[in-house]
């Protein structure tokens, strides 16, 4: 069942989403920029990452606002806050009752937002549907890694530890448990056959702190974004392990094993996304539709993708809604496979 789901359903799901500003009520009105009837934007936009500095959700917030504001694609500052908490759930509650009328703010979201909202122990009440998806942008893997001077030199190295004993292994991940991280670090397991609850694991706020844990001998392994670790790679910090695509990926990481390639039968992708609130206005909606659309053809954007290792996978704000309901239905069933679904 597991493999049914992660080799079709996970495969075809993950990448990452930008939302956009709703506006106030005087703000409400505007037409798109392209018909030239809108006043929107009359002051500067907030994107949310809701983690610690360094993680997938922040990388992706930060090169949205650095590219809008250097090719004034917009003419209205952006500016990016880190708003960490439960894996995203603390912001997740303010952005669904507290900024549901505010153009001016969105918020990068990954799976998460239908991981953690339809999990029996989920920490969030609200899900996609109390957003305004406005775009998905890209789609990364997960991946497998340790100090560089770790005794692990391969996957089959972990599992086997872990199959010896669990509770000598620490695996971390910048997502609560059941969410996006601990799914990428216990499949592997699961494909092996040992059972992912024995898997010790400890939940960090955002990729950043999952990062900081490793290097600071607080955990043996993390699951984290392949995109994001590919500078601590560099620097040789630590070492990948394994990867969650199909293929080998190109770049820093074009060395490292996928895990079919390291016995583990199974795929993992991650769509990353921008989200408005769920009152966004139709001017700001269809402002950030266009502006976007622009923006995903700059060459500056497609250096950005080439920089971070991330694959270019756009789909509008109402493709990008269709993709969301399918992929609800591709979460739950996933969590039903785990027993862990609501």
């Amino acid at each position: 069942m597991w493999k049914k789901i992660t080799s079709v359903a996970f495969a075809a799901t993950l990448a990452l989403g930008l939302a956009a500003c709703s506006s106030s009520d005087g703000d409400s009105k505007g037409a798109s920029s392209s018909s030239g009837g809108s006043d929107y934007p009359q002051k500067n936009i907030t994107i949310v990452a809701p983690s610690g500095a360094g993680g997938g959700w922040d990388l992706t917030a930060r090169s949205v606002a650095k590219i809008m504001n250097d090719t004034k694609l917009v003419d209205k500052a952006i500016t990016v806050e880190n708003k960490p908490g439960g894996g995203g759930a603390v912001y997740m509650a303010e952005f669904a009752t507290k900024e549901v009328k505010n153009d001016y703010m969105l918020m990068v979201k990954s799976p998460p937002i239908l991981i953690n909202n339809n999990k029996a122990e989920g920490n969030s009440p609200y899900g996609y549907k109390d957003t305004t998806p406005l775009a998905q942008l890209t789609r990364d893997y997960g991946a497998i890694v340790v100090k560089n001077d770790s005794a692990f030199k391969s996957l089959q190295d972990v599992l086997d530890a872990i199959k010896k004993d669990p509770t000598s292994v620490t695996l971390a991940g910048g997502s609560a448990p059941g969410s996006m991280d601990h799914l990428v670090g216990v499949l592997p397991a699961f494909e092996a056959g040992i059972d992912p609850k024995s898997v010790k694991y400890v939940s960090y706020d955002g990729g950043g702190e999952a990062i900081a844990a490793l290097l600071g001998n607080n955990a043996d392994v993390i699951a984290t974004d392949a995109s994001t670790i590919a500078t601590y790679v560099k620097s040789g910090d630590v070492r990948v392990l394994a990867v969650s695509s199909a293929d080998r990926l190109e770049g820093e990481l074009s060395d490292v094993p996928t895990f079919k390639e390291s016995g583990i039968d199974a795929e993992f992708t991650i769509w990353r996304g921008i989200f408005g609130p769920k009152e966004m206005s139709d001017d700001a909606k269809d402002y950030w539709n266009e502006k976007i659309a622009k923006m995903v053809e700059t060459d500056e954007w497609k250096a950005e993708l080439e920089r971070n290792g991330w694959a270019s996978e756009y789909r509008n704000g109402e493709e990008f809604t269709t993709y969301l309901e399918d992929q609800d239905k591709v979460i739950v069933e996933l969590l039903t496979a785990l027993g862990m679904q609501k």
